[in-house]
């Protein structure tokens, strides 16, 4: 015989979000779906308050980003410091074949969060393209960013979560062995859709050896 749907035996799909819920399984007596950092709904389907919606199948609501705050060097840095420290940096808005073939990285990277790591500022980011890649092996997915506390402080190069970037950089190694580092040499503009066949024409290019005469 047929269970009323109230019954405890009686089947009903949990229809549990693919990407917001952290597991098929919902409650038996609620069906509430076991979600995700920052997801809520009884399916596990949109972003609790004071988060909203990234790209990220792994974190697919972040918090609503905060700008880090400008934590500087050290207590003895003149306001002028940034502007002579940043100065090799400057005027770096634009991309071109040369600025490519200089890098050891290009990536469009998404920004979810950031965390203070000592003297090191760590960014999570989700890298959605990779253009070059260098000795160190670049992966699209979630990955994390590492700046230092100075060049945050005096913004070179100036990175705020939830936005996207351009990144060009060099092979350095991290703290911890792992991600991408940016430093104030980099290039990190924010996005722009335009970029992205511009790019892969360099990436041909690179291939046929064009940047040993860039």
């Amino acid at each position: 015989m047929s269970k009323p749907i109230s019954h405890r035996k009686a089947c009903k799909a949990c229809d549990c979000h693919p990407v917001g819920a952290a597991g098929k399984t919902c409650n038996q007596t609620t069906g509430q779906c076991p979600c995700k950092d920052g997801v809520t709904g009884i399916t596990c389907n949109r972003c609790a308050k004071g988060y909203q919606q990234s790209r990220s199948p792994i974190a697919p609501c972040i918090k609503i980003p905060v700008a880090p705050p400008t934590t500087t060097a050290s207590s003895t840095e003149e306001p002028s410091d940034c502007d002579s420290y940043c100065k090799a940096s400057k005027g770096k808005l634009k991309i071109n074949m040369k600025k490519y073939c200089k890098k050891d990285y290009a990536v469009q990277v998404h920004v979810l969060k950031v965390d203070k790591a000592g003297e090191w500022w760590k960014f999570t980011v989700n890298i959605i393209s990779v253009y070059k890649q260098g000795v160190n092996r670049i992966r699209r997915g979630d990955q994390f960013l590492w700046v230092r506390a100075k060049d945050v402080a005096c913004k070179c190069p100036k990175i705020k979560p939830g936005k996207k970037y351009l990144l060009l950089g060099h092979d350095d190694d991290s703290p911890d062995q792992s991600g991408v580092v940016a430093d104030k040499g980099s290039l990190v503009i924010q996005w722009r859709d335009t970029w992205a066949r511009r790019l892969r024409k360099f990436q041909q290019r690179e291939k046929k050896g064009k940047c040993k005469k860039a």
